[in-house]
């Protein structure tokens, strides 16, 4: 006879809390140890445009296969966690919201390795090097989108939403840079047309880098959304206030 378990159905119902917490924590902590990968990726081929560096952006596009093994480690963990725990409410958010972070962290890395990949088209390229003028947008915008990554990612382990209506009124500034960008760009182009080509591949670096802004501001919805239950991905910058979150 097969000899009958000694657990009564409260001990149950409370180990399969205390694993689903566990698994939901281990969860967040992939995300968030994905999250410092991209940082680093992009602090690395910002650096390598920097010192022109192709050898060092060559080893951010070869790291950028173990961004892509979190991410599909993480989506099958909020899939399992979706399916055998059927969370609601708050729990279903958490889950929802870390999946959508994943793949936003994702395409970070993919902006990442982009920069890396036009760094070495710069400096491998044959013809002269590019000014500094050509590439000084690019360390301003840098620094800003590494911000709003950071303050992204701080405020989802911290589920901080002051922090997050921050992060998400601040893509205005990096759009707005983005833009100059561009006039800039164009003047060089109209000064020099020997310029042409290093324009477009810089046009290509700082249209990266307002991306990885728009998907730390996507990051930091996700986390208005967990924690306050609005989703406010078309609500504009200016009606993103905390009586806007408290409105029913």
């Amino acid at each position: 006879m097969t000899p009958k378990s000694t657990q009564n159905p409260q001990q149950i119902e409370e180990h399969t809390v205390k694993r689903f917490d566990q698994e939901l924590d281990e969860l967040n902590s992939l995300v968030l140890r994905m999250g410092g990968l991209v940082q680093d990726q992009i602090t690395r081929a910002m650096d390598a445009l920097r010192e022109e560096d192709p050898e060092a952006a060559r080893q951010v596009i070869a790291r950028d296969h173990v961004v892509n093994f979190m991410d599909v480690e993480a989506n099958e963990r909020a899939v399992n966690l979706l399916a055998l725990r059927q969370p609601m409410g708050r729990d279903l958010r958490m889950i929802m919201s870390l999946g959508k972070a994943v793949t936003d962290l994702e395409r970070i890395g993919d902006e990442a390795e982009r920069i890396a990949r036009m760094t070495i088209h710069i400096y491998e390229a044959a013809g002269s090097q590019p000014s500094h003028k050509l590439l000084r947008d690019t360390h301003s915008m840098s620094s800003l989108a590494k911000k709003m990554l950071r303050d992204a990612l701080d405020c989802l382990a911290r589920l901080d939403v002051e922090l997050a209506l921050e992060v998400a009124k601040g893509d205005a500034e990096l759009d707005s840079e983005f833009q100059s960008a561009l006039r800039r760009l164009a003047t060089y182009i109209m000064e020099d047309s020997r310029n042409v080509g290093h324009a477009i591949d810089v046009t290509f670096i700082v249209r990266s880098l307002e991306r990885i802004g728009d998907h730390a501001k996507n990051i930091s919805e996700y986390v208005i959304f967990l924690v306050k239950g609005k989703d406010v991905r078309h609500v504009s910058p200016e009606s993103l206030d905390q009586d806007f979150l408290e409105q029913a």
